[in-house]
């Protein structure tokens, strides 16, 4: 072998990069020092015997000569010579001799001598794995990956570290994504872009990264406010359509009878009594709902079925629970036997029971609404009396009774007088009284809705009369009082009004038989002679208060009069027949008629 074949390999270092390059490092490894030669820090190896080899070198046994004491050597002439091919190479050890059958023989003793070789041998590392070592004197140069282990390539940093390349971008997934942003708003609505657990903490932007085709090349994307919106008005639409989906549904099976409970009670005795409230104007199905919630009826669909269309009103009832459909509906139509809070005022009723001729006693409004709301339930009397109306009519305020600004300076007046209410409450149909309420708390709800009847009519309107609501409210009250023929109410309602015009006394029977305790159309004695403030033969003017309720037809006569001259009228007969006269001479004529057919006696010839 040729000593080049033997030498390491030098690598040009103008080829490596010289990035992280030590210069005054690289200047020592490749520049010569002052009188030295430029191979100073370089093992070379030359043929056997050049006496500029430095280190041991492995002796090479010329073949034996035949001369006798000829010494074993080496020729000198082959000084340049190529090294001969039995020796040892760098990456074969020494042999022992084979024709000696030992090592080689120390040189001849004329000679210096030189040491001679240990044996050495190279360490065979695994490919590919770095190890660091040094050169040592009487080491060989040991080869790594199929090249020498130069440590001025170890001591030289020119290597650069690799830089990581990023991925080529998925050209499918591109697309997929550019495909998937103008119908994003479904897709991502289950995307996890946004999911706290995909975010990167090594980027730049925080973190902040959503996943665009998760599980498939593992792009990412900043999330964006926009399709976050997008996603939450599609979960709200899609939510929406869900719950039209389902009501459609239901109201379908429904109305097909696939939920319709017709359960019912058997036992008409029923096991408790109940107050049940119907509103006004309820349906049947209505009706059903509320019975069942109370227990009467064991559906709906029962009592639907067994009240057949059967018109029913509203209110309080007094029923049992746990009946048959049919027995609830009998109850509920059988006129007023189970009906509670219900009361019908006719009009010109007064607030006191009163007391006729005929001994007949006419019950009045407060006896009404006890009769009303007094009931018993379960053993328990409920409801309120005559004595606990009177007592809140004449000590409550008119605020606490629920008066009108127009009339409430005329009830403070006669604060005390249970009598000063008289008027304000119309007639009619009340069918919701709560017999649960106090008494303040009834009239309050009474006189309050009587007053939106009022208006209703007209009283606030500006009319021909000439008087105040409330004065016009007491005028229609004598009126209802005086006459039993509404068609002769406008004309009675024209003899008032002429009256006061001209500051006459009323002189009306009706007022006087307000305070009377028996009721009389032919007044004499004690109610004529009354001095109080609603006796108008003793008073001037209108009564203090109206004498009783006041419907809508009296009302309308007082607004809008007939046109007359009238000053005078009566009753001639007891089918409530009445003569109207301009003088008292024609008066007296017709008065004689009542006295002829018996209705009247007291200033009869």
């Amino acid at each position: 072998m040729t000593d080049e074949r033997h030498r390491p390999r030098r690598h040009d270092l103008s080829d490596q990069p010289t990035e992280q390059l030590d210069l005054e490092r690289l200047r020592y490894f490749t520049q010569p020092a002052d009188g030295k030669p430029s191979t100073r820090h370089r093992r070379r190896r030359a043929v056997p015997g050049d006496p500029t080899m430095t280190g041991p070198q492995p002796t090479v046994q010329p073949p034996a000569t035949t001369g006798s004491g000829g010494a074993r050597g080496i020729d000198p002439q082959a000084h340049d010579a190529p090294a001969p091919t039995t020796g040892p190479t760098p990456s074969s050890p020494p042999s022992p001799s084979a024709a000696t059958g030992g090592w080689p023989a120390p040189p001849p003793a004329g000679r210096p001598g030189r040491p001679q070789p240990e044996r050495v041998t190279p360490r065979r590392l695994p490919p590919r794995q770095p190890v660091d070592h040094f050169h040592e004197p009487d080491n060989a140069i040991p080869v790594r990956g199929g090249e020498f282990d130069d440590p001025m390539r170890r001591a030289v940093p020119h290597r650069v570290p690799p830089r990581p390349v990023a991925a080529p971008p998925n050209v499918l997934d591109e697309d997929r994504a550019d495909a998937g942003d103008s119908a994003e708003g479904v897709l991502d609505l289950w995307d996890d872009r946004d999911d706290p657990e995909s975010v990167n903490p090594g980027r730049r932007d925080g973190g902040r990264t959503r996943r665009s085709g998760a599980g498939k090349s593992g792009r990412t994307r900043p999330a964006t406010a926009g399709r976050l919106r997008k996603r939450v008005v599609l979960a709200i639409v899609l939510t929406c359509m869900l719950i039209l989906v389902v009501g459609v549904g239901f109201v379908g099976l429904r109305a097909f009878g696939v939920f319709e409970n017709t359960k019912d009670y058997t036992d008409a005795a029923g096991t408790a009594d109940v107050i049940v409230d119907i509103p006004e104007n309820s349906t049947l199905m209505d009706f059903g709902q509320i019975l069942e919630d109370n227990d009467v009826v064991g559906s709906v669909q029962a009592f639907i079925n067994a009240a057949d269309g059967q018109p029913m009103s509203g209110g309080y009832y007094k029923l049992r629970t746990q009946i048959p459909a049919a027995t609830a509906v009998e109850m509920m139509t059988d006129d007023t036997a189970h009906r509670v809070g219900r009361m019908v005022v006719p009009e010109g009723l007064q607030l006191d029971n009163k007391e006729g001729v005929d001994g007949k006693i006419t019950p009045g409004i407060f006896q009404m609404i006890e009769n009303a709301t007094a009931v018993t339930v379960n053993g328990e009397r409920i409801g309120t009396d005559v004595a606990e109306l009177e007592q809140a009519a004449a000590q409550d305020t008119p605020e606490q009774l629920g008066v009108p600004d127009w009339a409430r300076a005329e009830v403070q007046n006669l604060d005390g007088d249970h009598r000063r209410i008289e008027g304000l409450i119309a007639p009619g149909t009340w069918e919701t009284i709560d017999p649960n309420d106090s008494a303040t708390s009834i009239l309050h709800d009474l006189i309050t809705a009587s007053t939106s009847r009022f208006e209703q009519w007209g009283l606030l309107e500006p009319h021909d009369s000439g008087l105040t609501p409330y004065q016009t409210l007491v005028a229609a009250s004598v009126v209802e009082r005086e006459v039993t023929d509404p068609d002769d109410y406008a004309k009675v309602a024209r003899v008032i009004l002429n009256r006061l015009d001209k500051g006459q006394r009323l002189e009306m029977d009706s007022t006087a038989n307000y305070t009377a305790e028996v009721t009389n159309i032919d007044v004499y004695g004690e109610a004529y002679r009354a001095d109080n403030v609603w006796n108008t033969y003793r008073i001037e003017g209108l009564p203090a208060t109206p004498i009783g309720a006041v419907g809508e037809r009296a009302l309308t006569a007082v607004e809008y009069p007939t046109p007359g001259n009238w000053l005078y009228f009566v009753t001639i007969d007891r089918d409530g027949t009445t003569l109207f006269a301009d003088t008292f001479e024609q008066h007296k004529r017709n008065r004689e008629q009542a006295c002829e057919n018996q209705l009247l006696t007291t200033g009869c010839s």
